[in-house]
């Protein structure tokens, strides 16, 4: 199951229209449908799209974006400008489909990827290099988890009935 943009997405496709410069090297991590990647790709001329997914990475077939399957970090090489993140943030539900648990699911609390993300993601930024990172209310600690090693800021949120969500700009290392 791929993961089709949603609020969320365009909330954060937005920042990136705003942020992505065209000198910048871009990752886009967990692309899901690719909508970020190919969003980024029409301002930079270096973009990769990472994510877990097979189906994913075969469905972004797109002459001007790398396309890397990896579980986070793990086949990814190199420093980026800008890591653009909306990651899977919900809490663990036990009635969710494995498939798409897969797209949305963050784990028990619902920011355990995220936060392996945080920790892996500084040793891919450049000197100078930002994360965009989209969660939510309901993703356990996400923003005390970002706070401990990035600076941050939020960008955006959105409300709905039930959460609400979150870009947030990090940069590395906190000073």
């Amino acid at each position: 199951m791929i993961y089709g943009p949603r609020e969320d997405s365009f909330l954060l496709q937005k920042i990136v229209k705003q942020e992505v410069k065209s000198t910048d090297k871009v990752l886009d991590m967990g692309t899901g449908s690719g909508i970020q990647a190919i969003t980024a790709s029409e301002i930079s001329k270096d973009t990769t799209a990472v994510d877990i997914n097979p189906e994913c990475i075969n469905q972004l077939n797109n002459s001007r974006i790398k396309v890397i399957q990896s579980n986070l970090f793990e086949n990814v090489e190199g420093k980026f400008d800008l890591i653009i993140f909306n990651p899977p943030y919900l809490p663990k539900d036990p009635n969710e489909p494995e498939d798409s648990a897969l797209a949305t699911t963050g784990g028990e609390k619902g920011s355990e990827i995220i936060e392996e993300f945080l920790k892996q993601a500084k040793e891919h930024l450049t000197k100078d290099g930002r994360i965009l990172l989209l969660y939510s209310s309901l993703s356990g600690n996400t923003e005390e988890i970002a706070k401990k090693n990035y600076s941050f800021k939020i960008l955006a949120e959105e409300s709905f009935d039930f959460e609400k969500i979150y870009v947030a700009k990090l940069k590395w290392p906190n000073l």
